[in-house]
C-alpha cells in the first residue's frame, strides 16, 4: 500500500523541508530537490511510521475490547437478588 499525501498536506512539508535545509544546513534548495527529498522519506521512512501508527491503534483497541467485560457487563436474572 503505498502512501498518499493530500496535496495540501504535501505542500505544508515541501515549504517545511526547504526552511529546514535552510536553516540548518546553511543551504538552500529548490522546489524539485524538496520534492525528491519527501518522496523518498515518504517511500522509505513512511512504511515505518505507518505500521507503528496501526500496531500502537491495535494495542489502543486490544485494550479496549479486553475492557467490554467489566464496562458492558450486567448481571442476569438479578431482579430478585436486589428485593
Amino acid at each position: 500500500m503505498a502512501i498518499k499525501l493530500d496535496p495540501q498536506t504535501e505542500a505544508v512539508l515541501l515549504d517545511s523541508l526547504q526552511r529546514y535545509c535552510s536553516q540548518n544546513f546553511d543551504e538552500e534548495i529548490g522546489g524539485l530537490k524538496a520534492r525528491l527529498l519527501l518522496d523518498f522519506c515518504v517511500r522509505e521512512i513512511g512504511p515505518s511510521i505507518y505500521n507503528q501508527a496501526v500496531r500502537d491503534a491495535q494495542a489502543v483497541m486490544q485494550e479496549k475490547i479486553a475492557e467490554i467485560d467489566t464496562n458492558c457487563y450486567e448481571t442476569e436474572f438479578a431482579y430478585w437478588k436486589k428485593k
